[in-house]
Formats: C-alpha cells, sequence, structure tokens
C-alpha cells in the first residue's frame, strides 16, 4: 500500500479539482474515480491509504462500493454525500465507514478527517504490532529497546519512536513535517531541523550497515530501507 495515496471517487469533476488541490497541498499523491462501477477497479490497482467516497455514483452507488470494498479491505473510507439524514450516516457506519462529511463542506475540514482517521488507523497498528526487526537490528516499543547484533543500543525515547516509525514502515518516505507529525505530535512548535539533529545521532549509533539503513531521499526527507 502506498503510504501517501487517497483515492477521491466522485462524479463531480469541480469537487475532485478542489479536494485534489488541498490534499496535494498538504502533500497527498492523489488518485480520482469518476464512476462507481470503475470503483473497485481503480482502487485494486491504485492500492491507497485511504478512500474518499460519495454516495451518488453513476453505475454502482456509493453503499454498493463500500460494501465490496469491505468485502476484501478494511482501508478507511471517508463518506462524501449530498444527504445530511442521520440514517444515510447509520448506513455508511454500519456498511464500515471511518468518517462521514456533508456537502456542501469546507475541504480544510475534509483534510482534518482525513488526518484524523489516518492518525486513529496508526495507532491501532502499532497497538497490535510494537516491535519490528531487520538483519542484527530489533526495535521495540513494548519495552523501549534497541538491540544490534544482540547488544542494547542506547537511545532516549525519541530517538527510538523515530527509528521504529520509521523501520515499521519499511521503504516509505516520509517528509520532515510529516515526522514531527507522527512522532512529536501536532502540539510541536519545535524547528524541522530537529528531525535532521535525531536522524544524525540514530546513524551515529547504528553505523552503516549493508543489510539496511535509514536514507536520505534528497529534496523530499527519510526512509528505513532494507535490502531484499
Amino acid at each position: 500500500m502506498d503510504n501517501n495515496t487517497i483515492l477521491v471517487i466522485d462524479d463531480d469533476r469541480n469537487i475532485l479539482a478542489i479536494i485534489e488541490m488541498y490534499l496535494k497541498k498538504a502533500e497527498y499523491n492523489v488518485k480520482t474515480c469518476e464512476r462507481g462501477d470503475l470503483a473497485l477497479r481503480f482502487f485494486r490497482e491504485v492500492q491507497p491509504q485511504l478512500v474518499v467516497l460519495d454516495v451518488m455514483l453513476p453505475g454502482m452507488d456509493g453503499w454498493e462500493v463500500l460494501s465490496q470494498l469491505r468485502a476484501e479491505s478494511s482501508v478507511p473510507v471517508i463518506m462524501l454525500t449530498a444527504k445530511g439524514d442521520t440514517l444515510d450516516r447509520v448506513q455508511g457506519l454500519d456498511l464500515g465507514a471511518d468518517d462521514y462529511i456533508v456537502k456542501p463542506f469546507d475541504p480544510k475540514e475534509l483534510l482534518a478527517r482525513i488526518k484524523a482517521v489516518m492518525r486513529r488507523v496508526s495507532q491501532t497498528e502499532e497497538e497490535t504490532a510494537r516491535e519490528c526487526s531487520f538483519e542484527g537490528l530489533t526495535v521495540s516499543l513494548d519495552n523501549y529497546s534497541v538491540f544490534l547484533d544482540g547488544r542494547q543500543i542506547e537511545m532516549p525515547p525519541k530517538e527510538i519512536e523515530l527509528l521504529y516509525f520509521l523501520a515499521s514502515r519499511e521503504g516509505k518516505v516520509f517528509t520532515r513535517e510529516q515526522l514531527l507529525e507522527q512522532v512529536w505530535g501536532f502540539d510541536f512548535f519545535g524547528d524541522s531541523r530537529t528531525v535532521d539533529v535525531h536522524i544524525k545521532r540514530i546513524r551515529e549509533k547504528l553505523g552503516e550497515r549493508d543489510a539496511w539503513q535509514v536514507k536520505t531521499v534528497w529534496g523530499v526527507g527519510y526512509k528505513f530501507e532494507a535490502v531484499k
């Protein structure tokens, strides 16, 4: 699954253009689809992290798309519709939607809801998988430890959290702003160079490795990369 891709399914091209503009400004990769009967094919091709799904669609309505989607995936879905009736909202949640927003809407509110849903999903994933291992390296948030070749490496909590966040999402690239948001939290007002300093310290403690590395993606940010 592409960590940063959102699939927006809506037959209103003006709404698609507005959503795409706001999400791209927030550094999301955006894919769009205008028909319900093509939505599942797009979903399988794109493998997004989250889906924004309109209810009123040509070919197949959003309820049926959601129902079929839930038969094969637990990817987060935010329903987007002009209907504000409570029964519609309940139906969407019963079918497995993660959130529901009514048209007309403020794009900033949609962006906030997307981030909130992703944050909840990320927290749930971490609760069930709080340790990751690669050749010679084990990082655990259960007891806040890092072991390198069987020897414990002393690191402060934030370095461990940053290393775990990257390593548990091996191969995925994150900007400094995303790392500040996910590791330090929304209420952190520090400089993005804070990330650079922590990465430098982590690299110094782990040393050079052929099997894996914390890699700089120039002009973007960082990722943890393992040799396949």
